[in-house]
């Protein structure tokens, strides 16, 4: 069966690592698409303007589909790929790590950089709250005035999240229903003649 549930944080959270005078410091956010992604970023380099370096990873999506590292000018793969390993070690999506660097003066090397990321990515996301969500489908429906009470019955009785609505002479509005109850949902809509859905997205 389709996995309909996945695990990300709650809200923002932070972490700490130092290593022979460099500070790293950690920040996860839950994020929801790339627009909000870029806003971050921009915030916490506007915020850290004074740091070496930003290096982030990101995971997007129920299925984990969508992901970047970058390691802003470290040597490559030594910071963005050791904070992407942790979001994959805590089976996590929907959240972006971002790693500030503040240089002490003595080089780590590959190794020491590696570990470092790690363990500043590790503790931010040990001091977040980890939440499971449900993978839900998003559909639009349209019916006449005189149909509300049979559609909204379908409404309260399976605790449908609604949105957009529209009540006049011809009624619309949006609901979310978690993909493994989907079906059920729709069936019982369709039961209803002259009721309209149309699938919007998968959130």
């Amino acid at each position: 069966m389709f996995d309909d549930t996945f695990l990300t944080i709650e809200e923002r959270s932070e972490g700490i690592y130092k290593e022979k005078g460099s500070k790293f410091i950690s920040l996860a956010f839950p994020v929801r698409d790339m627009d909000e992604i870029k806003d971050i970023i921009k915030d916490i380099k506007k915020e850290y303007f004074d740091a070496r370096h930003h290096c982030y990873a990101y995971i997007l999506g129920h299925d984990k589909s969508i992901f970047r590292m970058n390691d802003d000018g470290e040597p490559s793969s030594t910071g963005g790929k050791p904070i992407y390993g942790q979001l994959l070690s805590k089976d996590l999506t929907n959240v972006l790590v971002v790693v500030v660097r503040y240089f002490g003066g003595v080089k780590l090397g590959i190794g020491g950089l590696i570990q470092a990321y790690k363990q500043a990515a590790l503790d931010a996301l040990e001091n977040a709250i980890i939440i499971e969500k449900t993978v839900d489908e998003v559909y639009g429906i349209s019916f006449d005035y005189i149909l509300m009470n049979d559609v909204m019955r379908v409404m309260k009785e399976n605790e449908l999240r609604q949105m957009n609505h529209r009540f006049e002479n011809d009624c619309y509005l949006e609901f979310a229903v978690r993909k493994s109850n989907s079906i059920r949902v729709v069936d019982s809509l369709n039961l209803i003649e002259g009721v309209s859905i149309v699938f919007l997205r998968i959130e």
